[in-house]
């Protein structure tokens, strides 16, 4: 009996083991695109351990969890390279993001990354995330801290605290710096302390990514000084958001992208991002000039006569060549605390509301008033869709949605909130072919992970992290529009992060497997 017992009891072992899973999620029959450009194969994916362990047929394997792929692609989940994160804690599941198919996002654009870094990234780890979420230090940020909004340049020993600070923030795991040129106070500085900080960054294996000074009028020189930085500071340089802005620039991505090859073939490394909307949004202090608001001293020079005639001169002439795109109803306003009611509305619709004639004029004179209200966030359509086509189909171009965590009701948000990256799967690459989708898929996975030095990230293959998005190609599409930008994308079916469904069959699971990823403790 006790030899029988022997004998059948390895038996029973070994059924027990047969009857265990061997995935913990199983995707089949899905159109495979790996995220290396390269068009799709039909198969299956097996994930453990939040890794994917098998590519091939899984079709009698056993898993805790089954996705029939069936009609649908798989790709890696999406990378959005220029996100607004900031209110990141009261909205840590981030699903204007996540249900656009995005699983890591990267944050602290335009020269505003958090500080104390460290810390910062150290309080979010407690937070219960929808998605991955990495950071650059922020230029504008650090400056801010040691010289406030000053029009100077750093002493030596402010240069060497700024310097001090960039190291600090490479060594807590930042994916790089960024600048906002545009904004104050990095607008006040000169190109020497760009470089010096970058090659802070540098040396940590960073990448400079840059608002550039202008993106109107301005622009070529701009571009050149980002190529500059670059060369000076031996650094990846990403020209962000980058676009051809007002009436008068239509047209002028051609020698934007011709600088790109150029510095290219110099053996440099310029890269861009772009959101695929002919609109931008930011501040309406974008329209006044630099020298009016530094030292927070507005109010005090718009009281003076002569002052007030010399700032609303530069107005004047930001509306008619720059983003006011030459048209009251192009300044579209997205927030504003002070008065909901003008929300969605044009500065010409202000304009009318309040009696005035909408000349560029008294349209001067209102952002001026709302200046002093506190400002508000604006859409300014002044960008010409060719030129916006024509930076997409670039081969060095990755996706960034350049959007603010969103959430239904608050504000009224510029659309590539909601909308980015199904809107270049869906409307620019399916219905206007302007790449085929596994480009698309590659400019927004595999290309990005590459440039970001993401490990095992932005890949379908054996050994990467599961981070997956599977949606249908023949319904993927953006739905948020600058009149109703509360919208959530269609065809987007499941997005899995960390091998966890976030989003399945279109909706919200309420997991948070999203971690804080740290560039240098990956």
């Amino acid at each position: 009996m006790r030899k029988l017992i022997s004998l059948f009891l390895p038996l029973l072992f070994l059924m027990a083991c047969n009857t265990e899973p061997e995935f913990d999620l199983v995707i089949l029959n899905g159109n495979i695109y790996d995220g290396s450009g390269a068009t799709s194969i039909s198969g299956d994916i097996g994930v453990k351990d939040g890794k994917i362990v098998a590519v091939g047929n899984l079709k009698n394997k056993k898993a805790i969890e089954t996705i029939d792929a069936t009609g649908l692609a798989v790709a890696p989940g999406f990378i959005d390279m220029h996100t607004h994160l900031e209110p990141i804690k009261e909205l840590p599941q981030m699903e204007s993001l996540v249900r656009q198919g995005v699983t890591f996002s990267l944050g602290g654009p335009d020269g505003g990354g958090p500080w104390p870094f460290g810390e910062y990234l150290s309080s979010l780890d407690t937070f219960p995330l929808g998605l991955n979420v990495g950071y650059l230090v922020g230029h504008n940020t650090i400056r801010n801290e040691i010289m406030g909004m000053e029009d100077r340049d750093p002493t030596e020993e402010e240069l060497n605290q700024l310097e001090e600070m960039v190291s600090i923030a490479m060594e807590e795991g930042a994916f790089g710096i960024s600048t906002g040129l545009k904004y104050l106070p990095g607008t006040f500085s000169k190109v020497d302390e760009v470089i010096s900080l970058s090659k802070k960054a540098s040396e940590k294996g960073g990448i400079y990514t840059s608002h550039l000074r202008e993106e109107g009028l301005g622009l070529i020189d701009a571009v050149q000084e980002a190529i500059f930085i670059s060369q000076e500071a031996k650094i990846p340089v990403i020209l962000t958001h980058h676009k051809a802005i007002g009436v008068k620039m239509w047209g002028q991505s051609a020698k934007t992208l011709a600088l790109v090859d150029s510095a290219r073939a110099s053996g440099l490394e310029i890269f861009m991002d772009q959101y695929p909307y002919a609109a931008s949004h930011t501040g309406i202090s974008v329209l006044i000039p630099s020298w009016a608001l530094e030292g927070d001293k507005f109010e005090e020079r718009v009281n003076h006569p002569q002052l007030r005639e010399k700032i609303k001169e530069g107005i004047i002439f930001n509306i008619l060549n720059d983003r006011g795109g030459s048209d009251l109803r192009r300044i579209q306003f997205s927030r504003v605390s002070w008065n909901k009611e003008l929300e969605g509305k044009t500065l010409h619709d202000w304009a009318i509301e309040s009696g005035l004639e909408p000349t560029v004029e008294n349209g001067a004179e209102l952002v001026i008033q709302a200046q002093l209200n506190g400002g508000t966030g604006a859409i300014y359509h002044a960008m010409d869709e060719k030129d916006v086509e024509n930076i997409m189909k670039h081969p060095m171009t990755m996706i960034g949605s350049d959007g603010r965590l969103s959430s239904p009701g608050d504000g009224h948000p510029h659309p590539r909130a909601y909308g980015t990256f199904p809107r270049v799967l869906g409307h620019y690459s399916r219905d206007l072919g302007i790449m085929p989708l596994e480009m698309a898929i590659y400019k927004m996975t595999g290309f990005p992970a590459q440039v970001l030095g993401l490990k095992n990230r932005g890949k379908i293959e054996v050994g990467a992290i599961a981070d997956l998005c599977i949606f249908n190609p023949n319904t993927v599409i953006d739905q948020a529009t600058y009149i109703d930008p509360h919208q959530y994308p269609k065809g987007i079916d499941y997005v899995i992060v960390n091998g966890i469904i976030v989003v399945e069959y279109g909706a919200m699971s309420g997991k948070t497997p999203g971690k804080v990823i740290r560039k240098n403790k990956q």
